[in-house]
């Protein structure tokens, strides 16, 4: 048994291995350690699809993605993207994310439009595009 930060004792078990993982994943990133990071957070998303999770994934998935652009795993990032906007056709970070990868791909007119409303729903302060006045 361990003592969580509240000071009550938490039994081992796959919750505490999940959130040591996730701590280890997060180390990797903060130390800019962003391929061993993607390996942990791949494996934290393929365990929490098989899994009941407690919270989202969306926070692990977007790890991930973060994780793949730095590391230059373009498309995988852009992959992750794409399925998380999916879900939330609205989260900013994403779309910013999303029209970063596309830009480092050379792919600029396709990053445009997620540019343009990662701008207008996140109140970013970027170089791009604006979405049309109508």
């Amino acid at each position: 048994m361990t003592e969580n930060a509240f000071g009550a004792q938490d039994a081992p078990g796959p919750d505490s291995a999940f959130a040591t993982d996730y701590e280890r994943a997060r180390e990797r990133f903060e130390l800019g350690e962003y391929q061993q990071a993607a390996v942990i957070f791949a494996e934290l998303v393929d365990r929490s699809a098989l899994e009941p999770p407690l919270h989202g994934t969306t926070e692990l998935r977007l790890y991930l993605a973060r994780s793949y652009y730095h590391s230059a795993q373009l498309a995988r990032a852009e992959e992750i993207l794409r399925a998380m906007l999916v879900d939330n056709r609205d989260d900013h970070y994403a779309l910013l994310l999303l029209g970063r990868t596309l830009q480092r791909q050379s792919r600029h007119e396709e990053a445009k439009p997620h540019l343009a409303m990662a701008k207008l729903l996140g109140g970013y302060d970027i170089d791009g595009p604006d979405l049309p006045k109508d």
